[in-house]
């Protein structure tokens, strides 16, 4: 299912996740999720004062009655808002970088540690609901996901479930919403809500100290099956418009309500902007072959050198993709002195790939 070939993995990686809930494993027992607190779970700052709460989602909403003690997130990014706020999963999903424990170098440090989770995988039939079952969560957390119905139903056989916001598409959820939606199914909302103004404001300090930014246009793309472009409702794009870009008007039209499409050769201008940001497999490689299309390589972003290249498979590329609360940060530090060079208006001006 996520495709073994690394050039470009990321499209098809996102492309696989809307796969990975697409058919429902059965469940092979009934276990409780009240299980008593095991290897990484940690104690909590909000108390049972907090509980119960109640969690709205696409298939309704979801009681947590008391304080959760072992948490499997499900989403692909939930683990990070709940490290974030204090809490250590039990058990994650595992989508890219082939981290231990799903936990990215950004988020190390919150693990305090803790034992890393248990790392779950997809073979494309679903969460693993068994594995998921032994793992005895009292909370199961599937904010940024493609749950279906029938597997948010067979998961809450044994554990509360949070599914993903009906007012997004699936894996559409800001990662504002996202912890914040965390943070209330743990019992901290006001620190969820500390957690979202601490990243927001680095990234306004970040957009500040480059004005040039604001209103210019930009659009990040992956060189999968042609060129892949990412919607307005796409997390990476969405961190463009917090730094001050404008996304192309009609981005959308083409796109349709989905993360992104692959656009065709005849609307290669779509991809004509002040700054272009390519997430891509292997930047020398992958740039010699966008540079020998014809329908590119003669449009003004190449011939003025305003692409931008993220190594897909780099920390920095993984956790461009991963668009968390602590992830964040660590791309701004990157990616804004690229874009910066991209966008300086001298033609000769080198976009450097960050050190790290």
């Amino acid at each position: 299912m996520f495709r073994s070939r690394r050039v470009p993995r990321l499209a098809a990686a996102l492309a696989s996740a809307v796969m990975l809930f697409a058919t429902v494993t059965a469940c092979g027992g009934d276990d409780s999720g009240s299980g008593t607190a095991g290897a990484g779970a940690e104690a909590s700052s909000s108390g049972e004062s907090a509980f119960p709460v109640t969690v709205a989602h696409k298939y309704g909403s979801t009681t947590v009655k008391s304080e959760p003690k072992r948490i499997v997130t499900v989403g692909l990014t939930d683990q990070d808002a709940v490290l974030a706020l204090g809490k250590v999963p039990v058990g994650t999903t595992e989508w890219l970088g082939g981290y231990d424990g799903a936990i990215g170098p950004w988020a190390q440090d919150k693990l305090g540690g803790a034992e890393a989770p248990t790392v779950l995988k997809d073979t494309g039939t679903g969460p693993q609901v068994e594995k998921i079952a032994a793992l005895r969560p009292d909370l199961i957390l599937a904010v940024y996901s493609g749950l279906t119905k029938e597997q948010y139903e067979s998961l809450s056989k044994f554990a509360p479930v949070v599914a993903q916001p009906k007012e997004y598409s699936d894996y559409g959820v800001p990662w504002q919403e996202l912890t914040e939606t965390v943070g209330q199914a743990l019992g901290k909302p006001e620190e969820a809500g500390k957690v979202v103004k601490a990243t927001e404001d680095s990234i306004a300090a970040a957009a500040a100290e480059q004005p040039e930014f604001k209103n210019a246009t930009a659009l990040m793309a992956t060189p999968y099956e042609g060129m892949f472009v990412f919607g307005s409702q796409d997390a990476r794009s969405r961190l463009l418009t917090e730094l001050g870009f404008t996304l192309p008007e009609d981005l959308d039209k083409v796109i349709g309500d989905q993360f992104g499409a692959n656009v065709s050769k005849e609307r290669t201008d779509l991809l004509d902007r002040d700054a272009l940001v390519w997430i891509v497999g292997d930047v020398a490689k992958d740039s010699g072959k966008l540079h020998k299309d014809a329908s590119y390589k003669d449009l003004n972003v190449v011939k003025e050198g305003r692409e931008v290249f993220v190594q897909e498979t780099s920390d920095y590329g993984n956790a461009t993709s991963f668009v968390s609360a602590l992830s964040l940060p660590y791309v701004v530090e990157r990616l804004v002195p690229q874009l910066a060079a991209a966008v300086d208006g001298k033609a000769d001006t080198k976009v450097e790939q960050p050190a790290s």
